[in-house]
């Protein structure tokens, strides 16, 4: 009786799962309030993020998959994601240091919310599956195994995508870093040129079509067109992207504007200092994988050691 009530619960729980993500799928409704944020936050990036060509291609391209089923697939992950940041917005979730590293990828705060849902759920659909393959092939599993498995399995399923979402956000913004470091550089070049600080800012940012560029001179298109300053622009994109050194170069910025003081120097000190920073980064990294790479021979020296050593061991303790 107890393997049928453990039982029960697993469907009823696999039941439940999925009467909540039918109901996650419905048309949202949102609020006046989170409309009128979703206006702002367009108003304040009117692109969120820079495609490649080959981006752009994949895009464009239509996604018929097997039996339509992809479409319909990420028809309802769009339905999903949408549904999902509605109630993000409604019931107040700030989720800061997530937004600034989705901001950072150029992902929306729905997509990945249902990332997370859709990965749980499948995880814990996984658990009776597996159970039941097992139990068929002959295999004694107590029945509390589902249940339990289900828990650990849907935990661990909403949780990776943070994971991956946290280093695939220090990774781009480490590479950010490094560009806001050549921006420096190309913004004092500008100025010594002879061109003012607006000029020199939008010129530096157009010399190529990296990705952080790309972001940086949007925002300064942005800032022209909504009639502020680019500096304010920068400053904005730095506290979005959760990158101190743009927040930083916009502060020095809105300083030689206002008060007069001298940029090029500060810029050029500036870029240095980012390029010994990113250097001490580069070669503590390296140092961190030599000292990996000691501790792996190490082990493979020690297991070789004992493998060496076993027979003579063996023989000995026997005959004794």
């Amino acid at each position: 009786m107890s393997d049928l009530h453990l039982a029960l619960g697993t469907g009823a729980l696999t039941a439940g799962g999925i009467v909540v993500l039918s109901a996650a799928l419905v048309r949202p409704r949102p609020s006046v309030a989170t409309q009128v944020a979703r206006l702002d936050q367009l108003r304040r990036s009117h692109q969120r993020s820079a495609l490649s060509a080959a981006e752009a291609a994949a895009s464009a391209a239509p996604d018929r998959g097997l039996f339509g089923l992809s479409a319909t697939f990420g028809r309802a992950m769009a339905r999903l994601a949408d549904r999902l940041e509605v109630l993000a917005s409604d019931r107040g979730w700030r989720l800061r240091r997530t937004r600034a590293d989705l901001a950072v990828l150029g992902r929306p705060t729905g997509e990945f919310l249902a990332t997370k849902v859709v990965a749980a759920l499948v995880l814990v659909l996984l658990a009776p599956v597996c159970w039941l393959v097992l139990r068929t092939f002959g295999v004694p599993l107590p029945g509390g195994v589902p249940l339990s498995l289900a828990l650990v399995l849907g935990g661990a399923g909403f949780c990776v995508p943070d994971l991956a979402l946290r280093s695939d956000a220090t990774r781009r913004r480490r590479d950010f870093r490094r560009v806001v470091g050549v921006f420096s550089d190309l913004v004092a070049m500008n100025l010594a040129g002879g061109r003012g600080l607006p000029e020199a800012l939008l010129s530096s940012a157009s010399v190529s079509d990296y990705w952080a560029l790309v972001r940086i001179r949007q925002a300064l298109s942005g800032a022209r067109l909504s009639g502020s300053t680019p500096w304010q622009a920068l400053g904005a994109l730095g506290t979005e992207l959760a990158v101190a050194e743009l927040t930083d170069l916009a502060g020095a910025l809105a300083l030689a504007a206002d008060d007069g003081a001298k940029i090029r120097a500060s810029l050029a000190a500036r870029s240095a200092t980012l390029r010994r920073r990113d250097m001490a980064d580069v070669e503590g990294e390296a140092g961190e994988k030599s000292q990996s790479m000691l501790v792996a021979q190490l082990v493979l020296c020690t297991a070789f050691m004992v493998f060496l050593a076993f027979p003579a061991v063996h023989n000995l303790m026997a005959t004794s």
